[in-house]
């Protein structure tokens, strides 16, 4: 049986039925995740990249060099990658739940890198993660791109920083992406791509259910919803039944009535002081942020206290 099982039982059994967005992130799921960073209307991806570019010398001069690189939810490792060269990491560890996507990722890089020690750690790191003996305990640097912190709500994003100063270490680092404020418009076509691939990752998760737990949903039977919700400051995705069904999973079943909605996903967005408020909530003292020139994103650059 899955160890997933309780947790898929537990969010479709709820009064408004859930599904932990970690169950995006099979093999397929990483590759759609991937092609949509390239789409024109996710903005998030070259944002952030163009940010790096724009912030490197200075990362360098703030940052430093030799840390242990720590990439929580390191899916390709492109972000990372593009660092190494400037930051020269005396270790590189690479967490996240899509084990094989993350395997075939991590031989190409020790190919490429061959004097870099890498490691792979599997898990889900919203859940505490405990790290091999072998890597170094000192002068660690969690790097944790893409503003995945705003797909928890804030006292969880809260008990993550927390988790990421544990990993951190005494005079540890976190270099953390955050997504912004922005006008409604731009949120939500980045959610609703035009080419439907945004559609089908979320679709995709429903197939991940099928294999954790037995299920028996027919993805083609739900509508991928996206949309601003201003009252929470976040992106919210669903799935909505496009018939009265009935769906089984093993130890469970639930009749979803049409128009009715599962919740896939939030992605909040942040203003500058909120998030450091977050920070200081953690224990964690923001160091340097960086913006871009229409000030659509940040890196936040914080250490631990």
């Amino acid at each position: 049986m899955s160890r997933e099982l309780p947790t898929i039982h537990a969010g479709l059994m709820a009064p408004i039925p859930w599904l932990s967005p970690k169950f995006f992130y099979d093999e397929t799921g990483s590759r759609l995740f991937e092609a949509i960073t390239n789409l024109p209307e996710y903005y998030l991806t070259r944002t952030e990249r163009t940010l790096f570019e724009q912030a490197r010398s200075q990362l360098v001069e703030l940052v430093g060099t030799g840390w242990v690189m720590i990439d929580l939810g390191a899916g390709n490792c492109e972000k990372a990658e593009r660092l190494f060269q400037d930051l020269r990491p005396s270790h590189y560890v690479a967490i996240d739940v899509a084990s094989d996507f993350l395997a075939a990722t991590l031989d190409r890089i020790r190919v490429d890198y061959p004097a870099l020690p890498v490691d792979q750690v599997d898990g889900d790191f919203t859940h505490g993660l405990s790290l091999p003996d072998r890597i170094p305990d000192e002068n660690r640097l969690i790097f944790f791109p893409g503003s995945t912190i705003g797909n928890l709500d804030p006292d969880k994003a809260v008990d993550l920083l927390r988790e990421m100063a544990r990993l951190a270490g005494p005079s540890g680092r976190c270099l953390i992406g955050i997504d912004l404020v922005k006008p409604i418009a731009v949120l939500e076509a980045a959610y609703n791509d035009a080419q439907g691939i945004t559609a089908a990752f979320n679709r995709n998760i429903l197939n991940v259910v099928n294999s954790l737990a037995e299920a028996d949903f027919v993805p083609t039977q739900w509508e991928h919803r996206a949309f601003f919700n201003a009252e929470k400051g976040r992106i919210e995705m669903h799935l909505e039944s496009l018939r009265s069904q009935w769906v089984t999973w093993r130890g469970g079943q639930r009749l979803f009535e049409r128009t009715e909605r599962i919740h896939t996903e939030n992605s909040y967005k942040f203003t500058l002081p909120g998030f450091e408020s977050l920070l200081q909530a953690a224990g964690l003292k923001q160091r340097s942020v960086f913006t871009d020139d229409q000030q659509w994103f940040a890196l936040v650059l914080a250490e631990t206290t």
